[in-house]
Parts: C-alpha cells; structure tokens; sequence
C-alpha cells in the first residue's frame, strides 16, 4: 500500500489521502457547495491549480471567488491565455511570447504573421475568446524537459518560444498548459480547471500598442494586446466606470482646461509652470515649510551637479548610473573656440536624490550625541533620465522636487523618531482628506548590509507604527518580503483617492548603510565616535506627483485654500462694475485670490466658464448687491446661490480660504 499524504487544512483538521488525490477531490468531499465554488487552491501557501496532485503532506487552504486577490490572479492568467488561442485561431502564423496577469487585467504580445494588429481587431478576438470559454475546455498541466519544449516550439515555428525556452536552467522543471488537447503554452501556472469557470461577460479588451521583444529597443516589435478581466461582469462594468471616471479627472487634460502647466518636446519630462499652478506649488510648499518648523527639522540647500567620485562612493553610481545625466568637467579651449572636454575631465552628475549630499552637510564640523537627532530637510530638486515611454504628465517625469528630509540620530531615538514621522504623516494626509494603508518593505536580495543591520532596522521600523497604533487592519498594516531599497527597509504610505485607486507616496527608510559609506560620525557620550542612523523621509514624495494626484482626487475642484483662483466677483449689469471693483479689492485685503469679471457677456456664461476653471466661489453681483452691499455666492458644483452681505460673504471666504493647519 502506498504511503498516505497528510493534508492539514485551516481549521488544524488532518485528511490522510493516497497519492494522486488533488485539492479539488478534498473539496468534493468535504461538500457539494465548496466543490462547486472552490477555484484554486494554497499548498503551503504557495497557489496551485485545483487540479494538481499533492506530491506530499502539505498545509491547505481551498480558494474561491470570496478570496478575491487570489481568484482574479486566477482568472486573469486564464484570459490572457486564452486571448492567445483566440488570437492564433483567427489570425494563423501569428507566433505566442508572454502574457501575464496585471494589476487589473492582463495582456499578451504576439508577433503577427502579416501586419500589426490594431484596435479594429479586438470585437472579432473578443468573439473567439468567449467561443473557447463556452467550449469549456479542460486547463491541464503537463511537466516537460527543455529539449521537448525547445523542439515542440521550433516544430510549430514559434521562434521567440523557442528562443526563451533554450535560456531556460537546464535543472528547472518546466511546465505546460494545454487548452483542451490542441492548443498549450508555455508556464508555470497556475490556472482554473477549465475555459469555462471563466465568465464570458467579465472581460474587455481595451487597447493595442507596440512591445519590443524582452523590452529591447534593438529586438523585434511585437503587438501587445491588453484586457481587463474580473470575476463577474458586475466588477467589470464597476472597473469601466472607474476607468471613465479617471478619464475625466486625467490630470493632464484638466490641467490644461485649468492653465496649470503643459509640457513639451524641448524639455522631455520637465515641467512648465504656468502661473495658476505654480501657486498650487507655492501653498503646498508652504504648508509643508510650516509642518517641518514646527516638527524641529531645519531647511538646508544642496547644490545640482556633484563629483561622481561621490556617487560611487554612496554606491548610488553602480546601481543607478544608467538613470543619471551625467556630464564632464570642461576645460577653456586654448584658441579660443569655446570650451572642450578634455582628455582627463573629470565626471560629474546631476544629483538623483539628496541623500548623499545632506551627509556631507551633516559631516562639516563635528558633532555630539547632544545634537541628535538632526534633522535636514530639503525641497530638493533631482533629475532621472527616465526613459521617453514611461514619461506621465506629472506622474513621472526626469526633473522633480522632493520633499525630502534625512534625521541624523541615534540608535536610541530611532524609534521615536520613526514614530513621530508617522504622527506626522497621518495629520498632513488627513488635511488633504486622504485615507491611507501602510507597507513595510523589507529586504530585497540584492542589498548592502550585514544581515545583523537589516535585523534590527526591520525590527525598529515595525516598532514604531506598532508604537503609533497604525499597525492594523484599519490602517491595510501589510509587510513586503524583498521590496525595500538596496540599503534599507522603508515604511510606505499608499494613499486612496476618490475613485478608489492607491498611490504610493510617502516613505520613510532605517539606513546603516550610506553613514557607513560615506564615513558619517559623531563622538558618543563615552568620547569614542560612533556612526549614526540614517532616516531617508518624505511625504508628498514629489511636489509634481502630489500635485498630479491631487487634481486627480478632487477632480480639478481643490480645496479653496489650494485653489489657484479663491473667487470671482462677476457682474450681471455694468452698472456694477464699481461695486465689483469694491468688493474684489476688499477680498484680497483680506488675503483671497480674487479676480473681477465685468465682460460684457451674460451671466450664464460667466458661471459656466469659471465653473470649467474650477473656482470654488463665484460672487455674483448686480444693480440691487451693489445698492444694498450684497453678492449672491455660488458655490462650485451647487445649483443654487445665497445672498448675503459682503462683510459676511468676507469672513466666509476667508475661513475657507485658510489652510486646515492654520484653522483654530
């Protein structure tokens, strides 16, 4: 008699079963209902098909629709694959590569027999996808040797198949999908039963664009085919409409509706201000200026271009050399034809971050145990030679401001500190109406650092958001094994918007590392010099970003106290025109970014185009406000408007024009 496998599921509750049972035949006896709803499987808590045999005792926790991180990585690798069945039924010669799940979808990339595909083809591919999810057709997993898959892929003259599968470690098992007994790809899983435990209905493809072969410029353009994929089509038409909300608040067309900012070709992923949205820029920077005074950091100013000597030094040059402008020194040309570089100019780099030269500020003079923790904040303005393609608007660009800050301390103060910068994090994000979740990223594998260092970093960091109360579900607490920077952990904060969306913003890193580097010191209580912590913080992450997500959350309509025009005293009748003036000019004594409107042009079209301008506050005023010394105010987004005084309307505006940090 064979040797019985030990199956221990959730409840501590141990199944002897004989080999070759599967996670599908424990479900089928445990009941019915769990047999029709299971999906997949976690094996050691690693995901399995729920169809793969257990290959020995194992821990087992059944998957179903309820799981849902779990079931859409399920189902959207299925309709990845079978989005490439579909597409080499329709369009023969067409040879497979990749095609993996996303965040909310998947895609696959496929180079076309005869032309590239185009967004005219995808009802017609939608089409032959729900023909192969109604055919039901069984996902089975097969193991294979390298020599098998590289001659099955030359045999078919799929050559990219081919060409991966030969780079493939010759150790490695490998392993295959087939979709019913005439169609397979190469993968490592795992999927759904079959076609059919997909719905035909949650599914969308959405787009065309050109991929160059393993994202090398100098490889084949392929034609990558991207989807959306859910549960049920419930989620799907919830997701569209997501998709078309976010499509009205794009930053980037609001901004230019709203005389923000543009960017253009003469300056790749730099911004051009324009006078509206730079004062955005300016009340943050303020707002921000008064939260970090009064938090005890003190501001300093680094220069642009540093010595490369010193960015090998800090190890930034080895890893991020490649994102980095980097230019010679230059020296005067003799005969006088403008300088040249010469033969041993020496190089220097547009700084990418701040970290290195707030030690070498931290290193002038010497300094005591006494005078920890320091504190140095910077509105650091970097450059990242991000490539043309991954350029958003605001979102990502190659010059950028941090607001950046780095606490010098010891290790006594680390957690203090750590947990003061989330006090303070979680009042500046509440200000801004932001709920957030907290990650803790933890050690990548390739890193610098003892493995004693990133002990007690990790240890420090998740102490201190224990100590402030922010490590529970409420606040989405999550740890991240291998997703911290090569030289230290780092605490994330990811911010939700109004539509449901995450960005990471904030951070705060524990770092032994760039002290060690850089040869930072202070003398100790004892005399002797010891080396202190680094703390690499930030909230908004980038002024850019942050302002790109705040249009975005609010779409266009910010607060009044960011708004870049407060009000807007407009008239109906010319008669009023006086008053007008009168009634702007006592608004901006009292500090409101007010402008007056007396065109000649109907009042209805004043208030739509204001409205279009997102001003938060229209005054409206007329023969009768101007004899009684009233306005009529319409609030942005409110149909209708209320009289009221102007020495009232005054002190409304102004409560609301003032920042949430300077409210009583």
């Amino acid at each position: 008699m064979s040797e019985m496998f030990k199956i221990t599921l959730p409840d501590g509750s141990v199944r002897e079963v004989a080999p070759g049972t599967t996670p599908a035949d424990i479900a089928a006896a445990i009941g019915p209902g769990l047999a029709k709803a299971a999906i997949g499987a976690r094996v050691d808590g690693e995901l399995f098909d729920i169809t793969r045999p257990f290959e020995g005792d194992a821990a087992l926790a059944l998957v179903t629709a309820r799981d849902e991180a779990d079931a859409l990585e399920l189902v959207r690798h299925d309709y990845a694959h079978v989005l490439a069945e579909a597409v080499q039924a329709l369009f023969p010669g067409t040879q497979i590569t990749f095609g993996p799940a996303t965040d909310d979808g998947f895609y696959y990339d496929f180079a076309p027999k005869d032309r590239p595909f185009t967004e005219e083809d995808l009802p017609a591919i939608e089409d032959a996808m729900r023909k192969i999810i109604a055919a039901d057709k069984p996902l089975r997993r097969e193991v294979w040797s390298r020599e098998q898959l590289i001659s099955r892929w030359k045999q078919q003259g799929e050559t990219f198949k081919a060409e991966w599968a030969a780079e493939l470690p010759e150790n490695e098992e490998l392993t295959v999908y087939w979709s019913g007994d005439d169609w397979l790809d190469m993968c490592r899983g795992p999927h759904l039963a079959s076609t059919g435990k997909l719905d035909p209905q949650a599914f969308k493809l959405t787009r065309v664009s050109g991929a160059y072969w393993r994202g090398d410029q100098s490889k084949a353009m392929l034609s990558r085919v991207y989807g959306t994929g859910w549960l049920n089509k419930k989620q799907l038409d919830a997701h569209l409409t997501r998709l078309e909300e976010a499509a009205k608040r794009d930053h980037r067309k609001l901004g230019q509706e709203m005389d923000l900012f543009h960017l253009q070709q003469e300056a790749h992923g730099s911004v051009f201000w324009h006078p509206k949205g730079y004062r955005i820029w300016r009340e943050l920077e303020a707002y921000m200026r008064r939260a970090i005074d009064g938090a005890g950091y003190k501001e300093v100013k680094t220069p642009q271009v540093m010595d490369a000597r010193q960015w090998e030094q800090s190890g930034h040059w080895g890893k991020y050399r490649e994102n980095m402008f980097v230019i010679p020194d230059e020296v005067p040309n003799t005969k006088d034809e403008g300088p040249i570089v010469s033969d041993d100019a020496e190089w220097m780099a547009l700084k990418p971050m701040n970290c290195p030269a707030h030690v070498l500020i931290f290193r002038q003079g010497l300094k005591s145990y006494r005078e920890l923790p320091l504190r140095l904040y910077e509105n650091g303005c970097c450059h990242r030679n991000e490539p043309h393609g991954a350029l958003h608007g605001l979102m990502r660009v190659r010059q950028f401001t941090q607001d950046d800050a780095h606490i010098f301390c010891r290790e006594d103060q680390i957690v203090s500190e750590v947990r003061a910068f989330c006090e303070l994090a979680d009042r500046i994000y509440k200000d801004f109406g932001f709920t957030y979740s907290i990650k803790l990223a933890l050690r990548p594998e390739k890193r610098f650092g003892t493995e004693e260092m990133w002990d007690k970093a990790e240890h420090e960091l998740r102490n201190a958001v224990i100590e402030a109360g922010l490590a529970t579900p409420e606040y989405g607490w999550e740890e991240l094994p291998g997703e911290g920077a090569f030289y230290a952990p780092k605490l994330e904060w990811h911010l939700t918007d109004a539509i449901g969306r995450t960005w990471q913003v904030g951070t705060i890193q524990s770092d032994r590392v760039l002290p060690e580097r850089l040869d930072a010191g202070y003398i100790g209580e004892d005399g002797e010099r010891h080396r202190p912590v680094m703390l690499h913080r930030a909230i908004f992450g980038s002024y850019e970003r942050f302002i790109g997500i705040l249009i975005e959350h609010f779409a266009g309509r910010l607060p009044a106290w960011l708004a870049p025009v407060q009000a807007v005293v407009a008239t109906i009748v010319s008669d009023a025109d006086d008053y007008a003036h009168e009634a702007t000019a006592a608004l901006r004594a009292a500090g409101i970014r007010c402008e007056t409107d007396t065109r000649n042009e109907k009042i209805n079209y004043k208030v739509r185009e204001h409205s279009l301008q997102k001003v938060p506050y229209l005054l409206v005023v007329g023969k009768r406000e101007a004899e009684e010394g009233t306005v009529a105010i319409r609030t942005l987004g409110e149909q209708h408007q209320k009289v009221m005084p102007l020495a009232e309307a005054l002190a409304m505006l102004k409560a609301e024009a003032t920042p949430p940090d300077l409210r009583s």
